[in-house]
């Protein structure tokens, strides 16, 4: 079986394949420090709660944008699962052309979600990825990676809106029940929940407008990417597993496996 991890800066999401079949996934905090016994024994654990055997995996693939856990994460897949895990970066055959001024700024998580559009939906296309940040990146008929826009995450404007005010708590990202609140939990909700469409479909219409794709077909991923692509017109099409799906895309095309 195929381990595919992705470490984001707020959770580890993990998938396992048997083939192009996902047979399961889980995920942990990022959480720093850790040591690689304490990885390797918490990721061992997960694997067996979802029902499979260490032992089962054969072959890993990691795309990482926290760049500090990666030598404890990567000596915890060494020591505990005897696999040399592959790490999307510079030198790996991923399929996808970076059209930037420098390429090696583009994040792992970019290349692997633009790898997945590539095979499972074609291009062009536009991927709003819910995470940490909320990117939106553009790819184009060929597959490359043409250009990336970059905004605060959801979760990352409401832990600023209760960190940086002395009134405002921490809230439920969800929808409320009207826009217009009468108490401040749902003041803040709404704030987040209709400003995250509203920053979607404003993004989505100038980046059509200045590619020239009018009927670019538009792709949501990540965690809270679910409840914005309910009431989001500009989104087509809600894919969560898009980034575990890219890496077992890319680990086949680098071992033809």
């Amino acid at each position: 079986m195929l381990l595919a991890i992705d470490i984001g800066n707020t959770n580890i999401t993990m998938g396992l394949f048997r083939g192009e079949i996902l047979m399961g996934n889980f995920r942990m905090t990022t959480q720093m420090p850790r040591t690689s016994d304490e990885y390797g024994v918490l990721i061992r654990e997960l694997i067996r709660n979802a029902g499979f055997e260490p032992k089962d995996i054969e072959q890993v693939i990691i795309a990482s944008v926290v760049p500090d856990i990666m030598y404890s994460f990567t000596s915890g897949i060494k020591k505990y699962f005897c696999a040399e895990p592959i790490i999307v970066g510079p030198g790996v055959k991923t399929g996808v052309r970076i059209n930037a001024e420098n390429p090696k700024e583009a994040g792992a998580d970019l290349i692997v979600d633009a790898a997945a559009v590539k095979e499972i939906y074609g291009g062009p296309a536009i991927v709003i990825d819910y995470g940490s940040a909320t990117t939106f990146e553009l790819i184009l008929e060929d597959g490359s990676l043409d250009a990336v826009v970059i905004a605060p995450g959801i979760q990352m404007s409401a832990d600023a809106l209760s960190n940086r005010t002395a009134k405002l708590p921490d809230v439920e990202i969800k929808k409320p029940k009207t826009i217009l609140a009468k108490e401040i939990i749902s003041n803040i909700q709404a704030g987040l929940f209709y400003g995250s469409i509203g920053e979607a479909e404003y993004i989505v219409k100038k980046m059509k407008e200045e590619s020239g794709l009018p009927n670019i077909k538009v792709i949501a991923t990540g965690g809270l990417g679910g409840i914005i692509a309910e009431e989001c017109e500009a989104i087509d099409v809600y894919d969560s597993l898009l980034t575990l799906k890219g890496l077992r895309i890319i680990h086949k095309r680098c071992t033809g496996k």
